[in-house]
């Protein structure tokens, strides 16, 4: 996460006429995609977020927060994968 950098829209665009940078992605268009890639996709519709006010050890938030932005995010995502996990195994 070191690599970060940060350019005003204006410094890109004068970097890429220079060469400088190039697209990392291919042109989405042109990728093909193979027969049956969404044969198993599911929508995923978001939930409403319901804010509240919890208290965490301060270990555990830090690290949380060492691995960068978008921690609480990620705690959601643990938090999320806990939940799906105990209902699959208390399923009837």
């Amino acid at each position: 996460m070191g690599d970060t950098k940060t350019a005003s829209f204006e410094a890109l665009r004068a970097m890429k006429k220079r060469g400088e940078i190039a697209a990392t992605w291919p042109n989405a268009e042109a990728v093909e995609l193979p027969d049956g890639f969404w044969d198993n996709a599911k929508l995923a519709i978001p939930t409403q977020k319901k804010q509240i006010s919890l208290r965490v050890d301060s270990d555990i938030i830090e690290f949380f927060k060492s691995r960068g932005g978008g921690h609480l995010t990620r705690m959601h995502a643990v938090l999320r994968t806990y939940v799906d996990a105990q209902r699959a195994m208390h399923r009837p």
